[in-house]
């Protein structure tokens, strides 16, 4: 064998094998329920109810892994008229079943509903509405020691939003001060006040308004890794369970006394005078999809919201632009205020298919020269 003979022999044996390589780190399918479960140990189940969640964290099947490839798609042509149906389905925002999903940590895979799931992550949906049933993992690792106590905390509290921390026992430390509210709310009204309730109220007039102070005060940005929630349990450890005087910047330094029951009556009693600047309108733009021949009565339903300024009908990928503004306030974060409006007020009038949201970042806006308007008038 000549020495040109042997490269091209070696060269294509080192193609040949660079190629498998390749082939074997590429992902070929989504991930096994089953493996996954063993993998956590991941036994005990508990079901969770109806709730939407994000598709980008559905990441495989129960019993059906194979059929889908790394991005959800069939593998192999599968029931063409029912996919064909659901994706028509879908598009005319018409009401259908809540998919099944068994939940292992913040992963989720399909029991029942595989074909309602390939076709909204084909039609590029962000959400879609879900019967949960979690299983919790059971090794002891701190990962897992943390979602065991976000879990129990959830079970207790049943509050609609996650909250999220990085450091053990700071869930019991949160449970200790709703129970303290608790007692407040009972004495303050005379009448029993349940846990649950006590935890909503809690989130609503405690929690989230310092939450928000905390980011809107950049403070978040000294501490990488940790998150709002774990500042918040930082804050009020030292300065209400401690007694603590600690600073944090003027803005949480005049909104938090040394007592919880203090700075949630501060935070009812707040005007918009005193932190205009946390009070200034958000400016949102919503492109929507809608039915055919729905559009003009869509038109005139948006422009009766007081928060739209303008409604446009336009041509091409969408119908429909609004520009909407909201009042930011200290009990919600922006995104809050702007999801809760979209979900609440525009996605629920009929004809509407889809919405995407845009919120501008630099802006520059011409004022109307009223002195010319005032030339043409008197023409």
């Amino acid at each position: 064998m000549d020495l040109t003979s042997w490269k091209s022999k070696l060269a294509r044996r080192l193609s040949n094998s660079s190629g498998r390589r390749r082939e074997e780190v590429q992902p070929s399918g989504v991930k096994s329920f089953k493996d996954q479960q063993i993998r956590e140990a991941a036994f005990d189940a508990r079901d969770r109810g109806i709730r939407t969640i994000p598709l980008r964290r559905i990441v495989g099947s129960v019993g059906r892994y194979q059929d889908f490839d790394s991005r959800f798609r069939f593998k192999h042509h599968m029931n063409q008229e029912r996919s064909q149906w659901i994706k028509k389905a879908m598009r005319q925002g018409r009401s259908l079943d809540p998919v099944r999903l068994y939940e292992i940590k913040d992963e989720f895979f399909v029991l029942d509903g595989n074909h309602r799931i390939a076709a909204a992550k084909e039609l590029g949906h962000d959400e879609i509405l879900a019967h949960i049933v979690e299983f919790i993992p059971s090794k002891n690792t701190l990962q897992n020691i943390l979602y065991r106590e976000r879990a129990e905390f959830s079970d207790l509290t049943q509050l609609p939003v996650e909250i999220s921390l990085t450091e053990v026992s700071q869930y019991a430390y949160l449970l200790e001060q709703i129970s303290e509210h608790q007692r407040y709310l009972r004495q303050t009204s005379g009448v029993e006040v349940s846990f649950q309730n006590a935890a909503l109220d809690w989130h609503k007039t405690i929690y989230r308004p310092l939450c928000t102070i905390i980011q809107r005060g950049g403070l978040i940005d000294s501490f990488p890794g940790r998150t709002i929630a774990d500042l918040y349990a930082y804050i009020t450890f030292h300065q209400w369970k401690k007694g603590r005087k600690r600073r944090y910047g003027i803005g949480i330094d005049n909104l938090v006394p040394k007592n919880m029951e203090d700075y949630r009556k501060n935070m009812n009693e707040l005007k918009e005078i005193d932190y205009p600047e946390m009070k200034h309108g958000i400016t949102v733009f919503i492109l929507m999809i809608v039915q055919a021949r729905k559009e003009t009565k869509l038109i005139e339903k948006l422009f009766e919201l007081e928060e739209v300024r303008e409604v446009h009908s336009v041509h091409g990928d969408v119908d429909i632009l609004v520009k909407v503004v909201l009042t930011r306030d200290l009990l919600s974060s922006d995104a809050e205020i702007i999801s809760q409006f979209v979900h609440e007020r525009v996605r629920q009038l009929a004809g509407v298919i889809s919405t995407k949201t845009l919120i501008p970042g630099i802006s520059k806006i011409k004022i109307p020269d009223l002195r010319q308007n005032q030339v043409d008038e008197s023409k």
